[in-house]
């Protein structure tokens, strides 16, 4: 099929809940992908900040031809290797004792809130509000979506799950404003990736903690998309030298296969007993199979590192386009999560990006959110700043 026909099926029978750029991928290897045409582009967003190893990755690959060949589902109510080896990963190299694996990032965020809930009513004399930060994005169920502080998200919605209240990012005063004896956790994005790739302040963090710690609060990390080595670390967090007492992964954790995790430390892990909480798919040996894979790539090799260097080098080399073009207001990031913002739109840069091979993506209306494979070249940085240059020349 041509690009398209695939496009013109798509939209006679799928909902039409994502603004869809006219483009049909159906290959794709390292940092590189083809459409249906077969048009080569360069991805600097790994298909929603998700395939950290590259598209077709052959360890990552191989794992999963070699699971589906012995099973590829078994009931949560039976053990599997898979979800053992990939917990113990998980819990080795991490704050936690305890793994609940799932499907995806909203589902490790709806884990992490009803843990939350369950700690405040066993432990706390019934606290069940969460403070989430304005900006923030946590996902698309209910209760997520109302954790998520973008009122644009929300709308149509109501009547909406109570318990969140919403905070400004990086202000320790407005968190200790919004306690009450109702609140039992804050909640937030080491970057906030759909917010317009907004850092965390490294000391907010750190005074953050130490008021969690002394109210007897949790602190909940949404690690979907900062985790993985996006940062540069296995886990975000471990650049900020902070650790969560809840953490949650999902997009990079088996590079493209559906998972997602919630991570918590003992204390907190012991109010999940038995039927608590559940997932039928959750943890499914195909995709842990992936998952380890992909997390033992990410602790045996040089990637991590590359992913330092190379998003250092990206950030320095959109840090001297800012300097030749007005438009651009700021570059912000950690590791090879890269905003630029603009003085306008970004939808029409991205438009313009695509057109000549390469791939980002807009967020916050006007941030282009560059996060390339962890495996990037230095070479394949030039030829995507190249492009960009040329569209804000134009």
């Amino acid at each position: 099929m041509t690009s398209l026909e695939i496009i013109a099926r798509n939209e006679r029978f799928l909902f039409p809940v994502y603004p869809r750029a006219p483009l049909a991928l159906v290959r794709g290897e390292g940092c590189r992908v083809w459409d249906a045409d077969g048009k080569e582009y360069l991805d600097f967003f790994s298909s929603t900040v998700v395939t950290n190893l590259g598209h077709a990755h052959p360890q990552v690959t191989a794992a999963i031809v070699e699971q589906a060949k012995k099973i590829v589902h078994v009931s949560n109510l039976h053990h599997s290797a898979p979800q053992g080896e990939l917990a113990e990963l998980l819990c080795t190299h991490s704050f936690a004792s305890r793994v609940f694996l799932c499907n995806s990032g909203a589902e490790a965020n709806e884990a992490a809130i009803k843990l939350a809930r369950r700690y405040g009513s066993e432990q706390l004399g019934g606290r069940f509000e969460i403070l989430t930060m304005l900006g923030s994005f946590h996902g698309r169920t209910l209760a997520t979506l109302t954790a998520t502080g973008q009122e644009k998200v929300r709308q149509g919605f109501q009547p909406l799950p109570e318990g969140f209240r919403y905070v400004p990012f990086n202000d320790l005063a407005a968190v200790e404003a919004a306690y009450s004896p109702r609140t039992v956790a804050v909640m937030l994005e080491l970057v906030q990736a759909e917010g317009g790739v907004v850092p965390v302040d490294p000391d907010y963090l750190r005074q953050l903690r130490s008021w969690c710690s002394e109210k007897g609060l949790l602190l909940i990390f949404d690690e979907v998309q900062t985790a993985m080595g996006r940062l540069g670390k296995l886990f975000g967090y471990e650049l900020f030298g902070v650790e969560p007492d809840i953490a949650t992964l999902a997009k990079g954790l088996a590079n493209g296969v559906p998972i997602g995790a919630m991570l918590a430390r003992a204390e907190v892990a012991e109010c999940f007993r038995v039927g608590a909480h559940g997932s039928t798919f959750g943890g499914n040996p195909l995709a842990c199979a992936a998952a380890v894979a992909t997390v033992r790539t990410l602790l045996d090799s040089d990637v991590l590192e590359n992913c330092r260097q190379q998003g250092s080098y990206l950030k320095g080399r959109l840090t001297e386009c800012a300097t030749r073009y007005r438009r651009i207001r700021e570059v912000r990031g950690h590791g090879l999560l890269i905003g630029v913002e603009l003085d306008g739109p970004a939808a029409p840069v991205v438009d313009a990006c695509r057109e000549r091979g390469l791939i980002v993506n807009a967020t916050a209306e006007r941030v282009i959110r560059l996060a390339p494979p962890l495996i990037v070249s230095r070479e394949e940085v030039d030829a995507a700043v190249e492009i960009l240059d040329e569209v804000l020349a134009a």
